[in-house]
């Protein structure tokens, strides 16, 4: 708060000194001016404050209000800020006609706040919106070129006059303090964006003034985090959206090592008994950010929680390296740049060949333990606008790529564009998947016309015959497939009714004559050769006992009417025995968090 000197002596206060004190904390407690308040003092008592005025502001940092005046709350914040906004802008400058470059400064000053919409502007103020859109050096020449219009004279708080003026006896202490009001306007700017940016991310602890805000600041991890939100603009978005926990009782309950993150609390965690730099903070926050923007938890699907974990610190850890986002810390970190240029997915698969020696990895949170935390991302929770919270982080992080690319503001490596990209793009339904599946094992069949059937679409002239469209009835040989439906007490009727409808409606659109179906439980039930259209509405399912498939394989492949290229299809919940399935093209269709027992062969179709 700025140092404020008023009349000496008790007695009741009087509404305008209210006034006055409201309006004063009103502008000295907002971000935008805290800084350049702090070094500013504000006297009611004495001064040479205008007669017919409002306040004046010295080059000395003194702004002289006069006691006499009575307004309201916004009126004195309105005039306090404009004062400020002389010294932060830089407008004590040496000029030929001083009363010419004040108006222009007042012009620009009075825009400015307008455009800002902090403070009201009082009633006795002119017409704001006729002040010209210029700099202050503009507005001062357009003046002494065609003299200075009495209306605008009107927009100071001197009540026409020059509102800036000088105090000789500059101290030296003075001195450095205008030579920083610039700077200090500056770090007010930015920490009113940010607090704008965390206001507007649903950050759950709102700072009531300006001096909570800059504690705040003080740890090394909030500190990091400004930098990111201010330098880093990838991932600024994702920074004002967290909140960061820095209590070592907690890490300590969660076995929390260095760092975690909680994407559904939208939470990051952080130990302050790492004892990290600020440097390796931002690298630390980076990698957090990272994994809630590119959708970690959520991707993780059938796959081992930890060496998922493990995969994607991999690939997460080489990027930030070769952005040179802080300084890796030493502990917890996963980096070989013999994986460069993987995806995620394809690290998983290298980690699994050889599960033994990748339990005993260790990530941000410690050894054998992952840094994301999956307990609370089990429901997909809204932010409110109709976006889940995945949703929501992936287009922070797109945006914050296109601010990044925009504005040039550092290297990106090229496969972490891509994969921001490419998760940005709303994923294939597996049905979809699985319809193009079915195209590539059923080519289209060629049709001609032929008047071996009649066409009577034409109601116009009924009576005159034309041709309609058919197919060779040897071009239907051979499309034919096999469906091994697991019929087990865990498989879900709604997961059958939904792949058996799927199932028969491709068959049916692909001109498949007859498929063959098989359930097993416990044992094979043999269905025989059906129509698509047969599939989904008159089979009656039997079984459900335990889960074996193998036999119903080895049933299909001892058959003699089923032919030993046909492709299978295999419904099942991933509660099954381990299948072989050799010389024949085939695919899994499961629910979507389900997981085979086995590295599949052939391709692997969920359903969301």
């Amino acid at each position: 708060m700025a140092r404020r000197r008023g009349k000496k002596g008790g007695g009741v206060p009087n509404r305008g000194d209210e006034n006055f004190r409201a309006g004063e904390k009103m502008v000295c407690s907002h971000p935008l001016f805290y800084q350049l308040a702090r070094h500013v003092t504000i006297l009611r008592s004495s001064g040479p404050y205008p007669v017919d005025g409002w306040a004046v502001v010295s080059n000395r940092g003194y702004i002289y209000c006069h006691p006499g005046r009575r307004g309201s709350p916004e009126g004195w914040a309105w005039v306090i800020a404009h004062c400020l906004l002389h010294l932060g802008l830089g407008h004590f400058q040496a000029k030929g006609d001083r009363i010419a470059w004040n108006a222009a400064c007042d012009c620009c000053v009075a825009g400015f706040l307008d455009d800002l919409k902090i403070v009201r502007p009082p009633d006795w103020l002119g017409d704001i919106q006729g002040i010209p859109s210029q700099s202050e050096e503009k507005l001062y020449e357009i003046f002494m070129a065609s003299g200075l219009p009495w209306e605008m004279r009107a927009f100071g708080t001197a009540g026409g006059g020059p509102d800036m003026i000088d105090e000789a006896g500059v101290s030296a202490r003075h001195v450095a303090g205008k030579a920083g009001w610039p700077s200090m306007l500056a770090e007010g700017m930015s920490a009113a964006v940010k607090g704008a940016v965390m206001a507007a991310g649903g950050a759950t602890a709102k700072p009531a003034c300006m001096s909570a805000w800059m504690e705040e600041r003080k740890t090394r991890v909030a500190a990091a985090r400004d930098w990111i939100i201010d330098s880093f603009p990838l991932l600024g978005a994702l920074a004002a959206n967290f909140r960061i926990v820095e209590d070592p009782l907690v890490c300590s309950r969660m076995d929390i090592s260095v760092a975690a993150i909680d994407v559904s609390m939208g939470e990051i965690y952080m130990n302050p008994a790492a004892g990290l730099t600020q440097e390796e903070c931002r690298f630390v926050l980076a990698h957090e950010f990272l994994h809630a923007g590119l959708g970690h938890a959520a991707r993780a699907c059938w796959r081992d929680p930890f060496l998922w974990n493990v995969a994607c610190d991999y690939v997460i850890n080489g990027w930030l390296v070769e952005m040179g986002v802080g300084i890796y810390p030493s502990a917890g970190i996963l980096h070989d740049a013999g994986l460069g240029g993987l995806s995620a997915e394809a690290v998983y698969d290298r980690i699994v060949g050889d599960i033994r020696a990748a339990r005993k990895l260790a990530t941000l949170r410690g050894s054998g333990l992952g840094d994301i935390l999956y307990p609370g991302v089990a429901g997909p929770r809204e932010t409110g606008e109709g976006l889940t919270l995945d949703e929501f982080y992936r287009s922070c992080l797109a945006q914050g790529l296109d601010y990044h690319l925009e504005g040039a503001r550092g290297y990106i490596p090229a496969g972490l564009i891509e994969e921001i990209r490419s998760i940005s793009q709303p994923p294939i339904a597996w049905d979809v998947e699985l319809a193009r599946w079915f195209d590539a094992q059923f080519e289209p069949l060629e049709k001609y016309r032929s008047f071996a059937r009649l066409s009577r679409r034409q109601m116009a002239a009924p009576d005159i015959p034309r041709p309609s469209w058919m197919v060779r009835e040897y071009a239907e040989y051979g499309r034919v497939f096999g469906v091994l439906l697991d019929t087990s007490g865990s498989m879900e009727r709604g997961l059958l009714a939904r792949a058996l409808g799927a199932v028969a409606a491709y068959s049916a659109s692909r001109d498949v004559p007859a498929v063959r179906v098989i359930f097993c439980d416990a044992a094979v039930y043999d269905q025989g050769w059906m129509r698509p259209e047969d599939i989904a509405g008159t089979v009656r399912v039997r079984g459900r006992g335990g889960t074996v498939l193998q036999p119903g394989i080895e049933h299909l492949d001892s058959a003699d009417d089923f032919p030993r290229d046909a492709p299978l299809l295999v419904i099942t919940d991933g509660y099954c025995d381990v299948l072989s399935i050799k010389g024949r093209e085939h695919a899994f269709l499961i629910s979507a968090g389900a997981r085979l027992p086995f590295p599949p062969r052939g391709k692997v179709f969920r359903l969301g």
